[in-house]
């Protein structure tokens, strides 16, 4: 997701994306630990998209 994207949603939102995101970046990590994954680099990219949706929750719940 980008930055663009992730400012437009709610907060109910954000809580989703966040379990969604965290729930896909573990099924990675274990298909990755039982057969390489095709493309390794999608665990970087769903790590860093936790990490963005974590980081614009914790600003709106500090306002």
């Amino acid at each position: 997701m980008k930055q663009s994207e992730i400012i437009e949603l709610s907060v109910e939102e954000l809580k989703e994306k966040v379990a969604e995101f965290r729930k896909q970046h573990a099924d990675l990590k274990m298909a990755h630990s039982v057969t390489p994954l095709e493309n390794p680099l999608q665990l970087r990219k769903v790590k860093r998209t936790v990490a963005r949706l974590a980081t614009e929750l914790t600003k709106r719940e500090n306002q």
